[in-house]
């Protein structure tokens, strides 16, 4: 097995294409005209249109329903806004919210639901805002102490299938081909599963919308 990080590819208007192996191997009884082996790197179709009936896998659905991975987003909220504190600033970019919730429901006095401005970086410790950020599963929210910034997380390459939602991307997974947002995680961040998200391939919370399940 190679050392090498998994990447993931978004095949046109189908699924995602995780790539777990990326050292060619030989494949079992196929050999091309020629009377060689062929050999293929390892990887596994996942649905992200919504609709395999053999989730998290690929079925083909996307095809028979017509799925488009066309990003619906005009880009205007793609901006990263800074909260200044005395001990921490957090940093923010709603243009690539999940809208998982984590951050509002777990520290309500910094991250304020319909509060203007929505994030007060004084009302918590520090380390109470630490532990809710490095939680964010979009990486839309980072910190800075002392001028540093502090975004990723060293830990082991990881897709989770997450409860009727996104899948969370965490270790550093490569996304190939894909503009992500401006100061954006590449170590964490949330794919669509349910193939609503108007800033595919990411998820923007529309499985809540329309009650996606699986």
């Amino acid at each position: 097995m190679t050392s090498e990080k998994p990447k993931i590819a978004c095949l046109p208007n189908g699924p995602y294409y995780l790539l777990n192996d990326l050292t060619p191997k030989v494949i079992p009884n196929l050999v091309d005209s020629s009377g060689q082996p062929c050999a293929n790197v390892a990887g596994v179709a996942l649905c992200r249109c919504g609709g395999s009936k053999n989730k998290p896998f690929c079925d083909g659905t996307h095809g028979k329903i017509g799925f488009i991975d066309q990003k619906e987003t005009d880009g205007s909220n793609d901006q990263r806004k800074s909260y200044i504190g005395k001990s921490i600033t957090i940093h923010d970019n709603r243009g690539i919210c999940s809208h998982a919730g984590y951050c509002t429901d777990n520290l309500k006095s910094v991250f304020k639901l319909g509060g203007e401005p929505w994030i007060d970086p004084e009302g918590a410790t520090a380390q109470e805002i630490i532990d809710v950020v490095k939680n964010c599963p979009s990486g839309a929210l980072s910190y800075s102490i002392d001028d540093v910034e502090h975004r990723d997380q060293e830990r082991p390459p990881l897709v989770t299938v997450t409860k009727d939602g996104p899948y969370a991307i965490t270790g550093g997974i490569e996304l190939l081909d894909q503009k992500t947002g401006e100061g954006a995680s590449t170590e964490r961040f949330a794919l669509c599963r349910c193939g609503a998200s108007k800033n595919k391939p990411f998820c923007d919370g529309s499985h809540w919308h329309i009650g996606f399940k699986g």
